[in-house]
């Protein structure tokens, strides 16, 4: 997901977003513990992503 995209969610889009990340992120490093997952560059992707998500989520929060 881009920023372009991120900076385009609106507040609730953006929670949503997140916990759908964290959920998936959370899934993932659990996977990767019990078998390597095919992949592994898509875990720092993904805590990347949850990152800039939060920061959108943030700025949005404190602009109100």
């Amino acid at each position: 997901m881009k920023n372009s995209e991120i900076i385009a969610l609106s507040l609730e889009e953006l929670k949503q977003k997140l916990a759908s990340e964290q959920e998936a992120f959370r899934k993932m490093k659990f996977a990767h513990e019990i078998s390597p997952i095919e992949n592994p560059m898509k875990i720092k992707e993904t805590r990347k992503l949850i990152a800039r998500l939060q920061t959108e989520l943030r700025a949005k929060e404190l602009a109100k």
